[in-house]
Order: C-alpha cells, then structure tokens, then sequence
C-alpha cells in the first residue's frame, strides 16, 4: 500500500520529500511530479526495483528507463558528455528534454541500452522532484507514468492513487501537472536528431 504525499508544488516539505527518499533508499517505487508528467521512480542501484518498475509500467527489459539527475554535474557523472553537447545541454536544462547519451560505468549495464550502450538523461524543472532528489543518493531510474496499453501519461494524483496504490510504495501528491512528455534528443549519433517531440520547444534547441 503506498504512503501517501501531499506536497507544495512549489515549496515542498523537507520532511516529507526525506520520508520518501528513505522509502526509494529501501527499494520502493514512488510516482513523482516532473515538469513533463508524473513519473514512476527508483533507486538506481536496485534490480529488484528496476523489475518491479517495469513490471507496473508494462513493458520488458527493452524498454529504456531514463536517469533522471539534479544537475549537469551529476549528468556527467553517468554520461560522457563532449564540449558540443554540453553547450546543448546547458542551453535547455532544467527543462523537459530526455538525452540520449554514451553511458558511463556508473550506469549498470542492465538498465542501458544492450548494444549501443547508451542511457537516456534529463534534468528535471520541477521543485518537488528536485527535492527529492537532493534527498536521494545519486539519480533516480524512471520512466513516464503511462498506463498499460493508453497512449498518455497520467496527470493527477488522484487518479494515480486509486490505480496504482496496491503496486506502489510512495505518491507525491503536487496537484495535476502537464501531461505531455519529454522531447527526446539522440546526441549519439554526430549531428542532433529529434526521437520525440514532447514538451519540450524545439526550437530552444537551435538545430
């Protein structure tokens, strides 16, 4: 049964945002407001959380999770990032844009791609999942909350509440966010190209 959240959108409770953390520090799976939609986390180092957050979003071991990091360092940290593609992506971050990026060690082989060995990166606007993360150790493994078989992510809450509080183990509650998700953008390939559009203005790109 998840442990239930209600947290300013803005100004999130210190006491709860490490109430969570604490819950994912012990292999839970939360759904988190993001500035894209909500989103279902983990620890990074966890398989058993890994399995089990891909199990309640519905897809296999194909399925690409993302890393979800609170800053271009802690990026870095996962990714090998040139001198070009920093510049794109201190251009846009925080914002709703995914990265596709050459993985570091730091990035278990499980969780990236089997033969490309890349991961896909964000870096998040939204102050609840920043607290979070200043909360947690290292960045979070995620993947949008888009239920099985619907074509949208969820938005509310609410709605996540009542489908999912048996599988989940936290929800943090921050009121309705958007519901469109992340422009996704291979930088693995030489030059930029879009795999996604989403939210995220391309334009802002400069490609």
């Amino acid at each position: 049964m998840a442990q239930y959240f209600e947290v300013h959108a803005q100004n999130p409770q210190p006491r709860l945002l490490k109430q969570a953390a604490a819950i994912l520090a012990k292999g839970g799976i939360a759904a988190v407001p993001t500035d894209s939609s909500y989103a279902l986390v983990c620890h990074l180092d966890d398989k058993a959380a890994a399995d089990r957050l891909r199990q309640i979003r519905g897809v296999d071991d194909r399925h690409l999770l993302t890393l979800i990091c609170r800053d271009l360092a802690e990026l870095s940290h996962y990714a090998i990032v040139d001198n070009r593609q920093y510049r794109l992506l201190k251009r846009v971050t925080p914002g709703p844009y995914t990265f596709v990026l050459e993985a570091t060690k730091e990035v278990p082989r499980r969780v990236s791609h089997p033969s490309r060995k890349t991961i896909g990166l964000r870096v998040p606007e939204h102050p609840v999942i920043l607290g979070l993360l200043a909360e947690h150790p290292g960045a979070l493994l995620a993947t949008t909350l888009i239920p099985q078989g619907a074509s949208e992510p969820l938005n509310d809450a609410q709605e996540i509440r009542q489908r999912y509080e048996k599988l989940l183990d936290a929800i943090l509650d921050a009121g309705a966010c958007t519901s469109e998700p992340t422009t996704v953008v291979d930088l693995t390939q030489g030059e930029p190209e879009i795999v996604r559009v989403g939210r995220g203005d391309i334009a802002a790109l400069g490609l």
